[in-house]
């Protein structure tokens, strides 16, 4: 049971930080001196990386318990 509040701890630890890097940059390109176009373009493409790196993590973790399972099924068998 202290194994899985571990992980929950560190999962909500790590969503923090990348909360509070995403509220960061925002602020930063809200308050740049920069004209609107400009300004929603690097907003748009910061929005499109973020959500690359996002599905690339997802797909990593999945795989990670993919293979977790499988590997416990193997220990089973």
């Amino acid at each position: 049971m202290a194994d899985s509040d571990d992980k929950n701890v560190l999962v909500y630890l790590l969503a923090g930080f990348g909360l509070g890097a995403l509220i960061g940059a925002a602020a930063g390109l809200l308050f740049a001196p920069k004209p609107g176009s400009e300004l929603r373009g690097d907003i748009s493409g910061k929005v499109k990386e973020l959500k690359d790196k996002t599905g690339n993590w997802i797909a990593e973790q999945k795989a990670k318990r993919q293979g977790a399972l499988a590997g416990a099924d193997d220990a089973g068998a």
